[in-house]
Parts: structure tokens; C-alpha cells; sequence
């Protein structure tokens, strides 16, 4: 019977480091579980704020594009009446011309 005691030390030994391991692994493992969800949960916050910085950009882009447009118009605008206004003139110098000539005429038929 004196042999039976280094047995049943070691296998009580060997049950109870079982049980121990097993809590502390399953322990380690919902450790390692944890992380990781925090890791994913980080990286998620990180592609959602590069994702709306990407959308902040791309809306301050649009809107330098409509005020480049709009200005653009509008300088269009200002040529066609520059354009406009010179024609006038220049229709109004000849028919100027054209009076002057006349006027010239009647003085040196006369």
C-alpha cells in the first residue's frame, strides 16, 4: 500500500495542474479573444475616420470645383459684355466717321 500514496499524490497532482491549466488557458484564451476584439475594434475606428476624412476631402474638392466653375462663368460673362460694349463703339465710331464725312462734304460742296 506504501506504493500507492507516490501514486495517488501524482495523479491528484496531475488532476488538479489539469484543472488549473484549463482555467487559466481557457482564461488566457478569452484574454486573447479580447484583444484581438479590441485590436478589430480599433482598426474599425481607424478605417471609419480615414473613411470620412476621405468624404470631408472629396466635399471640399466639389466645392472648390463649383466656386472654380462659377467664377469661371462669370468671367465668361464679363467678356461677352466687354466683347458687346466693343462693338457698339465700334459701330458708333463709324457711323461718326460717317456723319463727319457728310458733314465735310456739304461744306466743301457749298
Amino acid at each position: 500500500m506504501a506504493f500507492l500514496l507516490p501514486v495517488l499524490t501524482g495523479l491528484g497532482s496531475g488532476l488538479l495542474g489539469n484543472a488549473i491549466g484549463g482555467a487559466l488557458g481557457s482564461g488566457a484564451g478569452n484574454a486573447e479573444n479580447a484583444a484581438m476584439n479590441a485590436l478589430n475594434t480599433q482598426d474599425e475606428t481607424f478605417q471609419l475616420g480615414m473613411y470620412a476624412s476621405e468624404i470631408q476631402n472629396q466635399e471640399q474638392l466639389q466645392m472648390q470645383s463649383e466656386v472654380f466653375d462659377q467664377m469661371m462663368d462669370e468671367r465668361s460673362e464679363n467678356m461677352r459684355e466687354v466683347d458687346t460694349l466693343r462693338n457698339v463703339d465700334m459701330a458708333q465710331r463709324k457711323n461718326d466717321d460717317t456723319i463727319t464725312k457728310k458733314f465735310i462734304q456739304s461744306i466743301t460742296e457749298g
